[in-house]
């Protein structure tokens, strides 16, 4: 279990990079055929949002742990 939801932040993480650099691309190329900007900019900001929701229920569920403090004592 704990593998597969590494592998789907990893896949969700790349896909970020992946649209962001599509969106610097498009910016540079400025191919009027080519899909705006912003539709890979928005692209990038959903796949933050769900990235960030699932870590959110994860963690709520317990499934994931983050690391203890180290200014904590145990």
């Amino acid at each position: 279990m704990e593998f597969i939801v590494k592998a789907i932040i990893v896949i969700l993480l790349l896909s970020i990079i992946f649209n962001l650099f599509k969106a610097m691309f498009t910016m540079l190329k400025g191919d009027e055929k080519a899909p705006p900007m912003s539709h890979f900019i928005g692209r990038r900001l959903l796949f933050t949002g769900a990235l960030m929701l699932l870590l959110l229920i994860l963690l709520g569920l317990g499934i994931i742990e983050p690391n203890p403090s180290p200014y904590t004592k145990a």
